[in-house]
């Protein structure tokens, strides 16, 4: 009696085994292949944009400066829409880095009065420092001549932009780039002319090929101003292709042309330049395009 109990359990035992077999069960359960390592969902791979950038370089001209901000024909980085620690204006630099990582891990190399052909320079200096993200807002020199045929030419333009971000690329092949577009001079030639004392501080030299004789519009002035204006949309056109063709470059998608600067923006002083006002708002669309899920 025992020895056939015995066998019946080996029976079972085998076709339990069979039946398994035949279903193709494992220890994982049901038909599962076993884990392996190529099984594993891979990482989540790098963003090209960061979003939150741990360091700011900010290269340009006196815009960046903060130019005649806070005292007349006087530089105030402080006031700076890219690096600037005022509380008034809440800087890009401030803004992704609070207050003490701001003072800590960002620099201004801007120069007033600096063109796109200063650019390659103002980038080599900026790259020492191995910035995650850098800004650039430059050209309204390059359009701001003594007179409209002194303009930079646009492919001279593109040349020394497209060489910056060369020199940019090859010592930090993964930084972050913010291009601002170049302000619209006529809108502010517009508004700063009806400010006495904005007119007479024109007449030292700032911006003559659109400021110089400001009262007049007559056909040669409007057809020399246009004549700039056109200059400076031409440049924001290379601006944007070239920032295009970087995966981590965003364009502002002319969002400094297209602001509508009004005299409380403006600087008190030459009413063309921003006032630390004007600096916050830049720093708002800097900050917006840096952040944007999407540029």
């Amino acid at each position: 009696m025992r020895k056939r109990s015995q066998r019946s359990r080996v029976v079972l035992a085998v076709v339990v085994a069979a039946a398994l077999g035949a279903a193709g069960c494992d220890a994982v359960g049901g038909d599962s292949p076993a884990p392996s390592d190529s099984a594993k969902p891979s990482p989540r791979p790098t963003p090209l944009w960061d979003r939150s950038p741990s360091s700011v370089a900010a290269v340009g001209d006196s815009i960046t400066r903060g130019f005649d901000a806070c005292d007349v024909l006087s530089d105030c980085p402080e006031a700076s829409w890219a690096t600037g620690a005022s509380p008034e204006v809440d800087s890009l630099a401030v803004r992704l880095l609070g207050r003490t990582g701001a003072e800590r891990r960002s620099w201004n190399y801007a120069v007033t009065g600096a063109r796109m052909a200063d650019l390659p320079g103002q980038i080599d200096r900026a790259v020492r420092r191995k910035p995650q993200l850098v800004t650039v807002m430059v050209g309204a020199n390059d359009a701001c001549r003594a007179t409209p045929s002194a303009m930079t030419p646009v492919t001279e333009f593109r040349a020394d932009f497209e060489d910056s971000m060369r020199s940019l690329r090859t010592a930090l092949p993964k930084a972050q780039v913010f291009v601002a577009s170049v302000p619209n001079l006529k809108r502010l030639w517009s508004q700063g002319r009806t400010s006495p004392l904005g007119k007479q501080v024109w007449q030292l030299g700032i911006c003559p090929s659109m400021l110089g004789d400001a009262d007049a519009v007559d056909a040669t002035a409007n057809l020399r101003r246009n004549t700039v204006q056109k200059r400076v949309e031409d440049y924001n056109k290379v601006l944007k292709d070239v920032c295009a063709k970087d995966k981590r470059c965003r364009y502002d998608g002319g969002a400094v042309y297209e602001y509508r600067f009004g005299t409380t923006q403006l600087s008190r002083w030459d009413y063309f330049h921003p006032s630390v006002n004007g600096q916050a708002r830049l720093a708002e669309i800097a900050y917006r395009t840096v952040t944007a899920e999407r540029p």
